[in-house]
């Protein structure tokens, strides 16, 4: 995710920052600030130890305590589809954001094909411990309706494609039938930047 990062972009917050491992590599990348914020307390402490200020507890009791019109970037790497309103903390996040700053996510697929194919053959909604159908996902996302969430909150979409590509045949093979039109199903995620305008 360290490739969308704008160039110029010295105040960030990293949502949902775990230990801090990304926000450290961020860091080294030049003067940059970065902020994070950890629903655990284990690894909140952790992020303390390289982050600029990291807060504990869930993003949606921590927005608050954020200054208005400071970041330039706020990540969401894997963090929206574990909130039970994805929306409204994107909404919220708007007035901690510069003008123009950016939001970059990473969000899981649904249309994935090892997902889809479970779905759609072997008629299975089934949780697993990690990846898209990962047990402690609380909202499920296609390409289209992650752009459709940034552009009805009123962002501006900068960048918006499919990470992380299948190696599967599979993929590629369950696009016969449908002449090649669902080729978004070799993604297991979306990157997405969207300006606050």
């Amino acid at each position: 995710m360290l490739k969308y990062l704008p160039s110029g972009a010295t105040k960030i917050i990293d949502v949902g920052c775990g230990n801090g491992a990304f926000g450290k590599v961020l860091k080294e990348k030049g003067n940059i600030e970065v902020w994070g914020i950890e629903l655990m307390p284990n690894e909140a402490a952790q992020a303390e130890k390289s982050l600029d200020k990291v807060f504990s507890g869930p993003v949606e009791g921590n927005l608050e305590k954020l200054p208005a019109d400071y970041f330039d970037v706020a990540y969401f790497n894997d963090v929206l589809e574990h909130l039970a309103d994805p929306y409204d903390v994107l909404k919220k996040i708007k007035s901690n954001l510069k003008p123009g700053g950016v939001v970059i996510s990473s969000i899981p697929n649904i249309r994935y094909h090892n997902a889809l194919i479970k779905l759609l053959v072997k008629k299975e909604w089934e949780y697993e411990e990690f990846g898209v159908m990962d047990h402690t996902h609380l909202r499920f996302f296609t390409g289209r309706s992650i752009r459709r969430m940034y552009e009805t909150l009123g962002y501006e979409i900068v960048t918006h494609e499919g990470i992380n590509k299948s190696r599967s045949l599979k993929a590629y093979l369950y696009n016969i039938p449908v002449l090649f039109t669902a080729l978004d199903i070799r993604y297991p995620q979306y990157a997405t930047v969207a300006k606050k305008v």
